[in-house]
Order: C-alpha cells, then structure tokens, then sequence
C-alpha cells in the first residue's frame, strides 16, 4: 500500500500516520520524488482499512501494490536509487566497479592489486576474507585476518571496500570495518542472516542463488530492506542450468527485467558467470550494453598460482583493457 500525501504537507499533519501504522506492526518508508510525496507500507496491511487512512487531512489518495516486494518494488519507489557509498555513486547512470581478487591471501599481494585496480578506474575493492567453498578441504579465506588486510588496503588506495559475510558471528566485525557487507549466492535464502544484516543499516551487495528466480532474489531483497537496510544493490552472477560449457550461465536479460521492476542498483558478476578469464571481458561488454548499473570483476595479479578460483581471475593488465572497453561501451551508449 502507498499512500500519496497532498502537496504541501507539514512534517506535524504526517507524524498521526506513522503512530498509527507503527501501532499496527507496519514497516513505513517516505519517498520523496519530484512532485510527489508517498508514505510506502511494508508488512500485513490486510489489518488497516483505507478509510481509516483517508480520514487524516494531508492524505490525497492510496494506491494498491500488488507484487510481494513493496520496499524493492518500483511501484514502491518509482524513481532509481543512487547510493553514495564512501565517496561513490552507483546508480541511476552512476557505473561503478568492483575488483579484486576471489580470496585475500597476503598483505603483499591485496595492496598490489589494489593499487593495480584502481588505477584503471575500479570503485570498489572487492576480496574475500572469509570464502564459501563447495569442497570442505579447499581454502576458506584467511578470516578476520583477511578482513583487516581488505581495511589496509582500503586506507593505502581510499577505495570502500566490498566482502562476504559467512555467519552472523562476524556481524559486529563487518559493521566496523566492511563499506559494502556481501551476501553470497548460497545464503540468498538465508532469512535469518538476511534479516541480521539489514538490521545493522549499512549497504548490502546480494548475489543471486544459484538457481533462484528473479522474483525469489527480490524477495531475498525484501528481507534485507525490512530489516533496516534502505541500499542494497543487487547482482547476476549466473545460474545453474544444463549447460556445462561455463561454470554457470549469466543471466544478461536479468538487467532490463530487474530495472523494471526494482529501483535497487544492478550489476553482474561475470567472472563467477562464466569461470573462464577469456569469456570474461565480452560478458562484461554485453552487461554494460545491457544497462548495468556496475560490474563485479575478480583480479589477480597471479591467477595461476591463486588459493581461490584462479581460472576465473583477469590479470591486472587485462582488466585495464577491459575498463578501456567499457568506457568506449558506455559512450556509445550515451551518445545513441
């Protein structure tokens, strides 16, 4: 349910509406556009009759959402969302990236690239500390550790940095030292974490699962937004089908469907998409072209002798022509 305010409307007319919905167990969020002004409800609004909405002086009308996720939704909040993230943007024509390597594995090897990253234009510094693997005897990331090196990094180079968080055990940890706290396509659905991490209102990077739908992914969305957070950007990072010829297979019609129904910030991941460095640079190309609002790119400055996903991995140079491409991508976009 939206309710659209009159023009004009003073914080003291709005203040009733929002006792009165908190009394009802109503998550309430004010959007403010252009022209108008909205009080979005999240939650079981079946309670609340529209009447006793109507009668408060400054309420104009209401409207009806129908899809499950309202504070994802566009309907919600029709207008894209820019986040400012340490200095930042991304969104509504903001492109951002995020590079860096699978796994931190030295001191020496994080700052190198780092500083090899950003300066080819990343935004971000994407590593992880602590690392979700299918097997139980490969490297799982050197843990708060590497959390500390990601923060080194970060002061040496002033890029915010992006990591994944594994278990609420680490919630403190990750809302000091983490800019962009990442939840990893294996706890998309995992509703307790998603809740805990909104809940420390910081910004969220959700990768799709692997073999959810993008309705399941706005919804994962939705938990994470209801639980306190307002910037959650959301990434394609393939999913699981019958073909075996990539590691997963990218999903590039997710950019347009998910812009339509979401104002959140999209990006794809095409390193985790493909799992080959060489397909790697044309996903990238074909993501930009799709409309993506950033790309997620895993650099190493060594990839044959990397603890995590080497395969995957660009080199630091490879990665400089591929931002060269996506800046001549985006041009040509602009410029059409």
């Amino acid at each position: 349910m939206i309710v659209i305010l009159k023009r004009g409307t003073q914080e003291r007319e709005v203040e009733p509406i929002y006792k009165m919905l908190e009394e009802c167990g109503i998550i309430a969020q004010e959007i403010t556009g252009e022209t108008t002004r909205m009080i979005g409800m999240a939650g079981d609004t079946s309670g609340i009759s529209e009447d006793s909405i109507l009668c408060f002086p400054c309420v104009e009308r209401i409207m009806r959402v129908q899809e499950p996720y309202k504070l994802a939704g566009r309907k919600f909040h029709p207008e894209e969302s820019v986040f400012d993230i340490g200095g930042q943007k991304i969104g509504g024509g903001h492109f951002a990236v995020m590079a860096g390597p699978c796994s931190v594995e030295s001191e020496e090897q994080i700052l190198a690239i780092a500083a090899a990253v950003k300066d080819s234009g990343a935004s971000f510094l994407r590593g992880g500390a602590f690392k979700p693997r299918t097997s139980p005897y490969a490297f799982k990331g050197l843990g708060l550790e590497g959390l500390e090196l990601l923060v080194m990094a970060k002061r040496k180079t002033g890029m915010p940095i992006v990591t994944e968080i594994m278990s609420s055990e680490y919630l403190d940890a990750f809302a000091e030292l983490a800019d962009v706290i990442q939840i990893g396509a294996r706890n998309m659905q995992n509703f307790t974490l998603l809740s805990q991490v909104g809940a420390l209102k910081k910004p969220v990077l959700l990768k799709r699962g692997l073999s959810s739908t993008i309705e399941e992914l706005l919804m994962a969305a939705e938990y994470i937004m209801a639980g306190g957070s307002s910037e959650v950007i959301l990434c394609e990072r393939g999913i699981r089908t019958f073909e075996t010829a990539t590691r997963n297979t990218l999903d590039v019609s997710a950019v347009p469907v998910l812009k339509a129904k979401s104002h959140l910030p999209v990006v794809i991941d095409p390193s985790h998409a493909t799992g080959y460095w060489y397909y790697v640079e044309p996903m990238a190309l074909a993501a930009t072209a799709a409309g993506a609002d950033g790309l997620m790119l895993e650099v190493h400055n060594n990839p044959e002798l990397a603890l995590c996903d080497g395969a995957q991995s660009v080199t630091p140079q490879v990665f400089h022509r591929i931002m060269n491409k996506v800046g001549r991508v985006r041009e040509a976009i602009a410029s059409s």
